[in-house]
């Protein structure tokens, strides 16, 4: 049985980056391109729809597997970033102060940075390439 799950390895790391990048970008795509519709959103300029920029930006980077460890370094800095800054204050215990996603997102980019994005990602795709002409 380990065996097996030992070679879907590569496979759930490209699909814990697709999944976790898909969330995050649909937080950006929400603070920035109001979709999907909510009561709240930043507006343009403040601290939040800046980070919705890097949600964006960054987090659709990162589910192509674009340049994942650069972009998956700074989501992890920006998810910190926003839990120290937004959910800390509130109260100590991340299940109190809101923060439990920050912090689950902070440690997967961070794991990402590390990782590299998996085998189904542009960034394993050109590297196969360039071995190819090599």
């Amino acid at each position: 049985m380990l065996p097996a799950i030992h070679t879907l390895h590569p496979h759930l790391l490209s699909l814990l980056r697709i999944v976790a990048s898909l969330v995050l970008f649909s937080y950006g795509t929400q603070k920035v391109l109001h979709f999907p519709a909510a009561e709240n959103v930043p507006a343009v300029g403040s601290l939040s729809w800046i980070a919705g920029l890097l949600e964006l930006t960054l987090g659709f980077l990162a589910l192509i597997g674009f340049k994942t460890r650069i972009a998956s370094f700074i989501l992890s800095g920006l998810m910190a970033f926003a839990y120290f800054l937004r959910h800390a204050p509130q109260s100590f215990y991340p299940a109190q102060n809101g923060g439990t996603s920050a912090i689950l997102f902070c440690f997967i980019f961070l794991f990402l940075a590390s990782a590299g994005g998996g085998p189904l990602s542009v960034d394993a795709l050109t590297k196969r390439e360039q071995q190819a002409t090599a």
